[in-house]
């Protein structure tokens, strides 16, 4: 058996898992692939075809249909997390694969969301400097003027377990809290302690909006131009989520306009992400390279339970399936 593990671009996986160990208990050959293999199905089939067993690192390497039905030796796909919308599980079903989630902290992402929340109201990006880059001659101490949150108004765009953690923290910050999405109930908003509002006066008077929607047909580029043109031009927007939930060209547009002042992201439609891309030189825009679920913690749960899942099917009793 030959077991792949995908983008562990910081080559933690070995300190967490000692895959010489579930390679000599299940007489199979563990590969550790640091690098991203790319966007290019013809390059990503060609270094994976030999697996029969392949740990996905979330959605860093997409598994489509094309994909799937090209990889002939696969049986089980585990994909650390509790769901992938980049897997095709109607795909996986067809071809008789198994796939396998593991457990997951819903905390790191709030946390994280709360990190950008606060470097984007207190201007992180500009104000932030190192002391082995002294400031240049002539550079202000100061240069800009923060935002307090307390009595501010923080929208939240999906109040299911990550919205409702975001919406606890800007209470706690004297932060009135609104929310709205589709499916959104009174009940639900008043279970988490926060006021049901229309689409529209969501984005109109949000201070800070922050997006927490599964990624679904129904969600993908929901936030638009419309949508953003409602925002105050003083509001920033936060994007912890899945990037194709926003139109990021209606994002830069607006950042580029003055119709925004800021927004903070964490995923994009292209990871990693490349050097020229626009999102680098836009004003206003705080990114960081996806790094809401990559913690210690988060990464200790995600190997030690891939390598059960591994284990797991190997004896043919699967654990965690994915429907």
């Amino acid at each position: 058996m030959r077991i792949a593990i995908l983008d562990d671009y910081q080559n933690v996986s070995s300190s967490i898992v000692d895959w010489h160990e579930l390679a000599h208990e299940l007489n199979a050959e563990v590969t550790v692939f640091t690098d991203y293999l790319g966007e290019e199905d013809e390059v990503v089939c060609a270094a994976l075809q030999p697996f029969e067993v392949i740990v996905a690192m979330r959605e860093r390497t997409p598994f489509t249909r094309a994909r799937i039905e090209r990889l002939d030796r696969l049986k089980l796909l585990v994909s650390t997390g509790r769901r992938n919308s980049s897997i095709d599980l109607g795909a996986a079903a067809l071809r008789g694969i198994t796939v396998c989630s593991t457990g997951y902290l819903p905390s790191d992402a709030a946390e994280h969301t709360w990190a950008l929340i606060l470097a984007a109201v207190r201007r992180l990006d500009v104000e932030l400097f190192s002391a082995a880059r002294p400031r240049p001659e002539g550079a202000p101490w100061q240069s800009t003027l923060g935002l307090g949150l307390s009595g501010k108004t923080l929208g939240i765009l999906g109040l299911g377990t990550l919205g409702a953690r975001v919406a606890a923290v800007g209470k706690a910050f004297g932060m009135r809290v609104i929310a709205y999405s589709q499916n959104l109930t009174k009940e639900r908003a008043n279970e988490v302690g926060v006021e049901l509002v229309s689409e529209t006066e969501l984005y109109a008077t949000s201070d800070v909006l922050s997006i927490h929607l599964k990624l679904s047909e129904r969600s993908r580029g929901v936030v638009g131009a419309k949508q953003l043109s409602w925002m105050k031009p003083d509001a920033i927007l936060v994007n912890t989520s899945r990037a194709a939930i926003v139109d990021t060209t209606a994002l830069l547009d607006a950042l580029d306009n003055g119709l925004l002042q800021a927004a903070a992201v964490d995923v994009f439609d292209c990871e990693p992400l490349p050097a020229a891309d626009r999102i680098s030189s836009t004003r206003g825009l705080i990114a960081t390279p996806h790094i809401g679920y990559v913690t210690a913690e988060q990464y200790e749960i995600f190997y030690t339970d891939a390598a059960e899942d591994i284990r797991a099917w190997a004896q043919g009793a699967p654990i965690r399936v994915m429907q």
